[in-house]
């Protein structure tokens, strides 16, 4: 029975100490495992960089008028271009409309008199009934009467203008997101009222090495991500204008507003050199140990042969290997701990590429 027990224990030992893939060796299952294709692809040295995402349209809007706020949209409205977001208190802007109305009228009835006497005196002066010196004097009245028919027009539109703006317009569509004042504050001119941002128009804004600045072009795909979430972007726009302290020039980026959010960190993969064609497999499998890396490449008996290879430049998901690899070889990206050479694999899936 004491032998029974300490063979038992052995057992449950092996068990608990014994990988997957060898456990399913030993009872006669293959293990399961997902390969990828090695393919010779253009990659370049990277560095990584650090950016921010944010939206091209972020404003402080700010009136341009001196009164009190009587009303501001709440944090987290969404409003379309146009619409109101705050309204200052008008009335004193109304009354100043009234009086500008009232010096138009004034002024029209004045021209209207004046033409209507310059009519006449020109028939009179016809009929040499009307001094000249009289018809003259009527013809500079009537002209001062329209310059300042003019005036009293542009004060009315000042007014009008000052109507107008007492309601402060979202001048793109966007979400209301920071309240900056509050109702019944007393305003001046360019006091921030509130902070409009469209959420759907996004780009990543990154300040990279100037040694980058030569291999990379508007349009070009670079990876980005963080540690929640990874994409691709193509570059919008590159300024090629080093700050002389820090050595660094702006890149903008396109992205998409269904990944990423307004103030969200970012890393980015840029290239340090020309890109050139090298063989590459998946980073996953690489198989790091004591005595140097290794990948295992399927047979085509649906075993796996233990390939030593030496490492190269990498970039993303994918490195550059040296050993005995060739374009199409199929090599283990998952399953490959616990795997020895020669074992027979059960391929579970294949990859589309390598860099899937």
């Amino acid at each position: 029975m004491a032998v029974g027990r300490n063979t038992l224990a052995l057992f449950v030992m092996l068990l608990a100490t014994a990988s997957t893939s060898a456990l399913a060796q030993a009872w006669g299952e293959a293990p399961k495992v997902v390969t990828a294709r090695a393919t010779m692809q253009m990659l370049s040295p990277s560095v990584e960089v650090p950016g921010t995402v944010i939206s091209r349209y972020d404003s402080r809007l700010a009136s341009e008028l001196a009164a009190k706020l009587v009303w501001i949209a709440e944090v987290g409205t969404e409003v379309n271009e146009g619409e109101t977001v705050a309204r200052l208190e008008d009335l004193t802007f109304k009354l100043n409309e009234m009086e500008a109305q009232s010096l138009v009228d004034r002024e029209q009835a004045r021209v209207t008199f004046l033409e209507s006497e310059l009519g006449r005196l020109k028939e009179l002066s016809e009929r040499n009934l009307s001094a000249k010196s009289r018809l003259d004097q009527t013809v500079s009245d009537l002209a001062v009467a329209r310059s300042d028919h003019r005036i009293a027009q542009a004060q009315l539109g000042y007014a009008q203008i000052a109507i107008h703006v007492t309601e402060i317009r979202a001048p793109f569509n966007g979400m209301v997101t920071e309240r900056l004042r509050n109702i019944g504050e007393r305003l001046n001119v360019a006091d921030e009222v509130l902070r409009l941002v469209d959420p759907n128009s996004l780009e990543v804004v990154s300040r990279a090495p100037l040694s980058t600045v030569h291999f990379i072009k508007k349009g070009d795909v670079l990876a980005l991500g963080n540690d929640y979430r990874t994409s691709d972007a193509p570059i919008r726009t590159i300024v090629p204008f080093g700050n002389p302290q820090s050595h660094m020039f702006e890149v903008r980026l396109d992205v998409g507003s269904d990944l990423w959010t307004v103030g969200e960190s970012v890393r980015l993969l840029m290239p340090t050199a020309a890109a050139k064609e090298v063989l590459a497999i998946p980073r996953d499998a690489l198989v790091l140990r004591r005595e140097g890396a290794s990948v295992f490449k399927l047979t085509e008996e649906s075993t796996v042969a233990q390939v030593n290879v030496i490492v190269g430049l990498g970039a993303g998901s994918l490195i550059e290997v040296f050993g005995d690899l060739a374009e199409g070889d199929e090599v283990v990206v998952r399953g490959a701990e616990g795997l020895s050479d020669g074992m027979t694999v059960n391929v579970a899936s294949k990859l589309l590429s390598s860099v899937d």
